[in-house]
Parts: structure tokens; C-alpha cells; sequence
């Protein structure tokens, strides 16, 4: 298997990114594999940014490619917001649940309804090459929490075509649907010039 490492020590990622990656046959190491324990600070000002600032870290440390994801949830009333600041909405080590919650708030003082998109950007760095692709997904945003299978804001953006927020649908569905999966379909076809049917 080709060994690859996510840039990440988001448990939840790295279990999604493996799951999705594994039968393709790709190994993927977390930091930990590598020993990397560093900070890395994403100040970028677009999802693709920050992508690549963490690549780009964690590619100074291995000679093995590197793979990172930088993603976020955008809602069109709020112009796109929380956007690239989505894991810290409502402060720098927020939890997911203080996030959903904030923005709850935040949108119950508005006028539904909210519709929104997940966005993921997922940058590569080997030897030869340098690349972001990007994938989404398109629901909106309901006022209550509905679900116990997701993580981030899953549990409140609903998808009107299953009739249940991401958290409701069993991980193999979210995970052929998810924008971290539309976005590794472009990075596969990318890297491997493979046809996103072998997904």
C-alpha cells in the first residue's frame, strides 16, 4: 500500500479519510505515526489556504506524500460565515456542541430558511507535485439537533433529499456523499488519472 500522511489530528478525519482512502490502497498515517507534535498555525484566509499551510508543515518533517484537509461549514445568510473559522466559532477551543449552539443563536434571529454548504479542500504534497481540489456538499441549516452518528455541525444540516441531517445517515452513506469525499474523488482522479467510478 502506498503510505500517506493526513495532516491532522482530528480523530474523526482520520477515520473518515481511512475508510475512504484504505480500499483505494493508500496506508494513512496520522502525526502521531510520524511523530510530528507541532503547532501549526492556520491563519490562512480560504480553506485552501490553510490546506496547504498544513501540508506544507508536516511535508518539512517527512519524505512520505502528505495529505491535508482544511474544512468548514458556510451559510448564505451569514455570507459565508463561520466559513474557515467553523472550529472556533464561538472561541478558540470551542467544542463542536458550543459551535452548534452558537449558531443556532445566531440564525434563530433570522429569517429561514438557512441554506448552506460544507466545504472541504484537500491539498497534496509529494516529490513532483503540489495540488488542492475541493469537494461540497449542499443542505441547510435546522434549529435543532438531530442524530448521534457525525461530529462538527452534522447534526444540524439536513439534506432534503434523505429527509435527515448528515448525523442520521449511516457513516458508509455520509461518507459517499460528504464534501471531504467529493474532494478526495478529485484528488484521486488527480493522482492516479483514475476514472471517480473506482470510488
Amino acid at each position: 500500500m502506498k503510505k500517506i500522511v493526513l495532516a491532522s489530528n482530528n480523530k474523526h478525519k482520520l477515520i473518515e479519510i481511512k475508510e475512504i482512502l484504505n480500499p483505494l490502497g493508500f496506508d494513512v498515517l496520522s502525526l502521531s505515526d510520524i511523530n510530528f507534535n507541532e503547532d501549526i498555525i492556520e491563519d490562512g484566509k480560504t480553506f485552501k489556504e490553510n490546506a496547504l499551510i498544513k501540508a506544507r508543515a508536516v511535508r518539512n518533517k517527512t519524505n512520505l506524500p502528505v495529505i491535508a484537509d482544511d474544512s468548514g461549514l458556510c451559510v448564505d445568510i451569514l455570507n459565508g460565515d463561520p466559513g474557515v473559522h467553523s472550529h472556533r466559532y464561538s472561541g478558540i477551543n470551542a467544542t463542536d456542541k458550543e459551535n452548534r449552539v452558537k449558531l443556532i443563536d445566531v440564525l434563530s434571529k433570522l429569517d429561514g430558511p438557512y441554506k448552506a454548504h460544507f466545504t472541504s479542500s484537500i491539498a497534496y504534497i509529494d516529490d513532483n507535485r503540489e495540488f488542492v481540489k475541493e469537494g461540497y456538499v449542499y443542505g441547510e441549516i435546522i434549529l435543532e439537533e438531530r442524530g448521534e452518528n457525525g461530529f462538527g455541525y452534522d447534526s444540524i444540516f439536513y439534506l432534503k433529499e434523505y429527509s435527515k441531517t448528515m448525523a442520521e445517515l449511516d457513516p458508509s452513506i455520509k461518507n459517499s456523499i460528504s464534501h471531504r469525499h467529493n474532494a478526495l474523488i478529485e484528488f484521486v482522479k488527480e493522482l492516479i488519472n483514475e476514472d471517480s467510478s473506482i470510488l
